[in-house]
């Protein structure tokens, strides 16, 4: 067995055990496999992005890892005015009370309210304004429209060199009812929302090289490059 069949065999056998509830960052419980964090810390690094958009917010974790990131850049020279966005449709009190209790929320702030609404994607559109490195990182409701719909919303602000993420891809991997109690699952999901949206948007390609280092990961085909 090769190391990329050994890696998807991990992973698949990985989901149902909830393997990335496992982790945290600096204190707050972040849902991610660490190659995926990793990889973040990569791109931020490279592309040192003004601003960070993300969609869900759960816990807070990736929130708190995206200020962290932008603090440790600012630390090295990078805009020390740069910061993070979370939009969530219900940010539950106790993880709101938490995040704003932690050191890194000085870089933080939060919109409560669906990401597709018209009005958030105008607010958050509105802060991207005149920024000049923007990441976007999606990971909200997973059905098929909902993604392909932020896509629509929020890929643009992207820009040119920096990645629109669309997570948990992995779906589309997994055997059909993998998700019993989701709306979404194979055949609807980020992955086909991705690959459909793709179709007119060749300002974005997939960066297969992420995929290739990292192995685990539950982006694949999901860290989307803007290209021109």
């Amino acid at each position: 067995m090769d190391l990329t069949t050994s890696a998807q065999t991990f992973l698949a056998a990985s989901i149902e055990p909830r393997y990335s509830y496992n982790f945290s960052w600096l204190g707050r419980p972040i849902i991610q496999y660490p190659q995926d964090i990793v990889a973040m810390q990569q791109i931020i690094w490279d592309t040192q992005p003004d601003l960070i958009i993300e969609t869900g917010i759960a816990h807070g974790g990736s929130l708190i890892f995206s200020a962290a990131m932008l603090e440790l850049n600012a630390a090295c020279g990078g805009n020390p005015d740069a910061s993070v966005i979370g939009i969530d449709i219900d940010i539950r009190e106790h993880n709101r009370t938490a995040i704003e209790a932690h050191p890194m929320f000085r870089r933080i702030s939060m919109i409560e309210g669906s990401s597709i609404d018209p009005a958030v994607v105008e607010q958050v559109r509105a802060a991207a304004k005149d920024k000049k490195s923007v990441l976007v990182c999606l990971d909200s409701n997973h059905t098929h429209d909902h993604v392909l719909a932020e896509l629509e919303a929020y890929a643009d602000l992207v820009t040119v060199s920096n990645y629109c993420v669309v997570f948990d891809t992995v779906i589309e991997d997994l055997p059909a009812g993998s998700y019993p109690d989701r709306p979404w699952d194979k055949g609807a999901n980020p992955k086909t929302a991705v690959h459909h949206w793709l179709k007119s948007h060749p300002e974005f390609t997939i960066d297969k090289s992420i995929d290739e280092k990292i192995l685990i990961s539950v982006a694949p085909d999901g860290y989307l490059k803007r290209i021109a």
